[in-house]
């Protein structure tokens, strides 16, 4: 599903990943695990082609990241800070996300904003933290990725709005069969809900002055 091998990414002289060899497999929540700094965010990054590894080879569903529309809209992806447009209404995220996924489920976003009690017309930018999340993961599970990553995605949600935002990813992914990779600077994110956690980041020595 996920596989890395002698994967690097550097910033000038600072590691922000390096030497990461894993291989993540499918029909599985996995977590990535590691402390602020540790490489999560940049890993993901380079797995959904934003940005290119300096030294190693990484490949995403049998293919480099971004390689190409098709590969792009098998999989899904959720920044950490759960980037919506602010102005846009609701209805008008669904309809860019259905205007620019070719396998979008136009059934399965309207439901999902339907059982979340979000208002179609509401503009993104009055929503709560937990909303804008909420409409964020929907976006990325309607386009019906075969993989999810999903980028510290409860950070910044009080505990009531952490815990429902996991339990409907969990439910997402039961009905749904899509493989997702969840990372965390916190366990407790993920104790419940990942089922394998493996942990890459930069060598101790770099540690300190890498960046994520």
């Amino acid at each position: 599903m996920l596989e890395a091998g002698g994967l690097g990414k550097r910033y000038g002289r600072r590691w922000a990943v390096r030497d990461c060899t894993l291989a993540i497999p499918a029909g599985h929540v996995t977590g990535l695990v590691g402390p602020n700094g540790a490489g999560k965010s940049t890993l993901l990054n380079l797995a959904v082609g934003l940005i290119a590894p300096t030294t190693g080879t990484i490949t995403v569903l049998g293919e480099r990241p971004a390689s190409g529309p098709a590969q792009l809209a098998r999989v899904g992806f959720v920044a950490q800070d759960t980037p919506v447009y602010r102005r846009m209404s609701v209805a008008g995220h669904l309809r860019a996300g259905a205007w620019l996924n070719s396998r979008w489920d136009a059934g399965l976003a309207s439901r999902r904003i339907e059982q979340l009690g979000l208002d179609p017309r509401q503009r993104a930018g009055s929503l709560s933290g937990g909303q804008r999340a909420q409409l964020a993961l929907t976006l990325a599970v309607a386009k019906r990725p075969d993989l999810l990553l999903l980028d510290e995605p409860v950070a910044s949600l009080d505990p009531l709005a952490r815990r429902e935002f996991l339990q409907n990813l969990m439910e997402t992914v039961a009905e749904h069969g899509t493989s997702v990779v969840l990372s965390s600077h916190l366990i407790t994110d993920i104790g419940g809900t990942a089922t394998a956690a493996p942990s890459c980041g930069p060598s101790p020595s770099s540690r300190r002055s890498a960046r994520r």
